[in-house]
């Protein structure tokens, strides 16, 4: 009995240390690299802006916000109509963007059998890899025509919108085509096309997380399948539907290639999204950047600058609002 006693004192349990594998702590640390990299180079180039904006805000200050011009060989430079007109592309983009994400998210995850699920989310993905110009100059070729009768249409019925005016008569025997091209509207619809992936694969995955067994709860008691859908899915979904919705605006506020072949540029302090002409920060910088000079060029950078913090600051409120979220605890983005 004693000897019992004294090999159950000795037994120690054993100190155990695990090492990883070579081939994992090569992994980690490329990882790391790598990601290490990213925020070295992201935050490099908001330096480099911030440091090229310093000269025009001291020139400026605070009237580079307010004043709605941009003729630095004037010296009259400011962002008002460039930033108006940034967020009303951004607008109409999302306005179309936003119902077709979520039909298109959730009837993939929901509704799509399981043998073409596959093949929608690769076509939704490779939207996204499709280069801007090839929307831009969809959007002027193909999709400019029929939306400018959209837009007459609009203009007709809703003209006495402050929004939706145009400065023509609508109801004219030959109305004015012209008077609709090379709009906001027309720019936003192709931007739109460039979002919906964006915020579609977002809320696809989220809501392809909501629970199992609430899922089976709700159709057990005998709701339908939209009742299902309605009742568990975009409940536990609307952090993915917010942070989606946000990356896209993200995605539509930076977007230069498209609407420069679309938009007519025009600096004129106006929100009427129907009417010919408008101007965004970066289509203003790929238009002027050519031909800049040293006083143009610091403009330009200052601008690009503001849309630089702008996206940045979307794009995080994105990223909190889905991790916060029940439904993004999981979700990378």
């Amino acid at each position: 009995m004693t000897e019992l006693l004294e090999s159950d004192a000795e037994d120690v349990p054993r100190r155990l240390v695990t090492r990883p594998a070579v081939v994992d702590r090569i992994f980690r640390t490329g990882s790391t690299s790598i990601g290490v990299l990213v925020l070295i180079i992201f935050g490099a180039i908001g330096f480099m802006l911030a440091i090229e904006a310093v000269p025009t805000f001291r020139r400026y200050g605070w009237s580079f916000f307010t004043e709605h011009d941009w003729q630095p060989e004037r010296d009259q430079v400011g962002m008002s109509e460039v930033l108006l007109g940034t967020f009303l592309v951004a607008g109409v983009a999302l306005l179309v963007a936003f119902p077709l994400a979520v039909t298109s998210a959730l009837y993939i995850s929901e509704y799509a059998p399981a043998k073409l699920r596959g093949a929608l989310v690769a076509m939704v993905d490779l939207m996204a890899a499709v280069p801007s110009i090839v929307y831009g100059l969809w959007g002027f070729f193909m999709l400019q025509p029929y939306l400018l009768e959209v837009a007459h249409w609009i203009h007709q019925h809703l003209g006495f919108i402050p929004i939706f005016e145009v400065d023509t008569d609508p109801d004219a025997p030959v109305w004015a085509q012209s008077r609709y091209t090379g709009s906001v509207f027309i720019a936003g619809v192709a931007v739109a096309m460039m979002a919906i992936p964006i915020g579609c694969s977002v809320m696809r995955e989220v809501f392809a997380q909501a629970p199992v067994g609430e899922r089976e709860a709700a159709l057990a008691l005998g709701a339908t399948r939209w009742g299902m859908v309605r009742a568990v899915v975009l409940p536990f979904g609307r952090g993915g539907i917010i942070g989606g919705t946000m990356l896209a605006l993200g995605r539509a506020l930076g977007e230069t290639v498209a609407v420069l072949l679309i938009i007519a540029p025009i600096f004129e302090l106006k929100a009427r999204v129907l009417e010919n002409g408008g101007i965004t920060v970066s289509s203003l910088i790929a238009n002027r950047f050519g031909e800049a000079t040293a006083i143009q060029l610091s403009a330009l950078l200052t601008a690009g600058f503001v849309l630089f913090v702008i996206t940045v600051i979307v794009n995080t409120l994105a990223a909190v609002i889905v991790s916060r979220s029940r439904s993004g605890a999981a979700t990378e983005i």
